[in-house]
């Protein structure tokens, strides 16, 4: 890779910011509606950006910016969702639950939070689209780009870190 295309370079990075950063911005607000959320986003894949500035083209850093700030924000509309689901029950069961069981299950709650959140992107991406957003492997792997094996493997992956983190507690 020269350094004219070189996304390594300083200056080259620096000028992909400066072009893109507002765009991506406002393809993030309109997505979540929320102008601290697609700055926080923005932020978040100019990040891994950089830190895959080796692997990803000049050319192709604005398809690569855009599909890491939408793999971004769909993973946080997932973890929304299952907060909120997790919140709805908890409302409607709380009174009859004795206090040490609601300590016990909001510690529950906050271990599961964690694992999922330290799983690798690709598992914690794939795991949550599966168990969230309700998708079969197939629909998976079409979104995501890779074959149906691939999120098989990735999923099997997934459940085993989270049983191997539940079983040490």
């Amino acid at each position: 890779m020269s350094d004219v295309d070189n996304l390594c370079k300083e200056s080259n990075y620096h000028t992909v910011f400066m072009q893109e950063a507002e765009c991506l911005r406002n393809f993030l607000y309109y997505k979540s509606g929320d102008m601290q959320a697609a700055e926080d986003l923005v932020q978040d894949s100019f990040v891994k950006l950089w830190q895959n500035c080796s692997k990803v083209s000049l050319a192709k850093a604005r398809s690569y910016l855009f599909t890491i700030a939408n793999n971004l924000f769909l993973n946080t509309v997932a973890r929304t969702k299952v907060k909120l689901k997790f919140d709805q029950s908890n409302t409607a069961r709380a009174e009859t639950r004795t206090p040490e069981y609601l300590l016990e299950e909001k510690e529950f709650s906050e271990r599961l939070e964690a694992a999922i959140s330290n799983l690798p992107e690709d598992q914690r991406t794939i795991f949550l689209m599966s168990r969230i957003d309700k998708k079969k492997y197939r629909e998976i792997a079409e979104e995501l780009g890779m074959s149906i094996k691939t999120v098989e493997k990735k999923m099997h992956l997934a459940l085993m870190r989270l049983r191997k983190l539940h079983k040490k507690v």
